[in-house]
């Protein structure tokens, strides 16, 4: 897929999913904008990717005030976007007796209020005919036990995606949603015990974990022409996770 010249702005951009997609846009031509909470990592990402086409920004967009920065840093560049990915996201897991205020306030904060007011935010300056893709998870619809935060967080954001769909329709805007299952990113590695990895994988259709790079590929043809008539629509990328236990 061709992406020259286009403007991408990913959230969450500097480890997984957010960096493979980074990586795709940029060998497709893009000119693209990564986010990230730690300089040392927007520091490795900008290396390993090294084009003069990816822009770094040091932002939490869990805090409106960052995603003031993130917002500021894209209006420099004088140009409209074609392309935003809400990427951005975090996930604890406990049983609902066991949860906390603080737990709770910190995935909703980054999950929802992040991704909710990075795109209100960015909505003037999205060209129209653009494309948004949100991160979601398969967790939105299913019900495993200890996910009951992060799953709920999953699920409000499919939801502000699809109205969000719909409002901006009159602009050509397409809004659409990536729902991974179990992928193998530092992220699974930080919340996935190493001995859990192959109970995981044997609980999906392919017997395996995916990859970042899938994520990547599915983002992209989202924000396709390929995709042209496509909005609101939750694209599940799981390996058949969801359905293998109905063979």
């Amino acid at each position: 897929m061709n992406f020259a010249n286009k403007n991408v702005v990913i959230t969450g951009g500097t480890t997984g999913i957010g960096f493979a997609t980074a990586k795709a846009f940029i060998n497709a031509g893009a000119n693209v904008w990564i986010t990230g909470r730690n300089t040392a990592n927007l520091e490795k990402a900008a290396a390993e990717i090294n084009s003069p086409n990816l822009k770094t920004v040091l932002s939490d967009t869990s805090k409106l005030d960052e995603i003031a920065i993130l917002e500021n840093s894209f209006k420099e560049s004088g140009q409209k976007l074609d392309i935003l990915f809400l990427n951005a996201g975090i996930a604890s897991f406990a049983p609902i007796e066991q949860a906390s205020e603080a737990d709770f306030d910190r995935q909703f904060d980054t999950n929802v209020k992040g991704p909710y007011f990075t795109l209100q935010k960015f909505i003037p300056h999205l060209k129209d005919g653009a494309s948004v893709v949100f991160t979601s998870s398969i967790v939105a619809t299913a019900s495993n036990i200890g996910t009951s935060i992060y799953s709920s967080t999953k699920g409000a954001l499919n939801r502000v995606a699809q109205i969000a769909a719909n409002e901006l329709a009159e602009r050509k805007i397409r809004v659409n949603i990536v729902s991974p299952g179990p992928i193998q990113t530092p992220g699974l590695e930080g919340v996935l015990p190493a001995e859990a990895k192959g109970h995981i994988a044997s609980l999906t259709a392919l017997q395996r974990l995916g990859n970042a790079d899938e994520i990547a590929n599915a983002v992209l043809f989202l924000s396709s022409d390929a995709a042209s008539y496509i909005s609101g629509t939750e694209l599940v990328v799981d390996g058949g996770y969801l359905t293998y236990g109905l063979k």
